[in-house]
């Protein structure tokens, strides 16, 4: 007679098929829970950059938000259809025509694009409406009307040269 021996039992156990629906959620939730959190847009001061210092964007007293960075939102909030001119992956661009004035919305797809796009127009001078990941070239009689609908904030680029004379 042959003796069976008896089947060595792993020290792995494997999760019971009522466990399996809950550790698949968990393991779920900690893949989406980084992209939803990048997406948030939100800056609660704790994220890497917590050594530099934040853009200062003031939100438009009007409507109580702060413009998204996207061409076709901002030109919707001051009323307009914008023609997009550029689409490349540092910044989208596009022209709105209007009554009151033809002006440019610039939107950016991360904050340091913005900063050498302002650092290149240091060149040409003049006053912009900037907010986060997005700028607004508008005549400066209407700046301040953009502001209280967008936010952001109003910076004054010099020109290179010598400065006109107050003739």
């Amino acid at each position: 007679m042959s003796q069976q021996q008896p089947t060595a039992r792993s020290p792995r156990r494997t999760p019971s098929r009522a466990r399996r629906p809950r550790a698949l959620a968990a393991a779920g939730a900690l893949i989406v829970l980084p992209l939803v959190t990048a997406c948030a847009g939100g800056d609660d001061g704790k994220g890497a950059d917590r050594g530099k210092a934040a853009p200062s964007v003031t939100a438009a007293p009007a409507a109580g938000v702060v413009a998204p960075a996207k061409v076709e939102v901002i030109a919707g909030l001051t009323g307009c259809k914008a023609k997009i001119r550029i689409d490349a992956d540092e910044l989208r661009q596009g022209l709105c025509h209007t009554e009151k004035a033809d002006y440019l919305i610039t939107t950016f797809p991360e904050e340091k694009f913005k900063e050498t796009w302002l650092e290149e127009a240091r060149v040409y001078g003049g006053k912009y409406l900037v907010g986060t990941r997005w700028v607004v070239s508008v005549k400066p009689a209407l700046l301040e009307s953009f502001r209280a609908k967008l936010g952001g904030t109003i910076r004054e680029l010099r020109g290179i040269g010598p400065k006109p004379s107050g003739r």
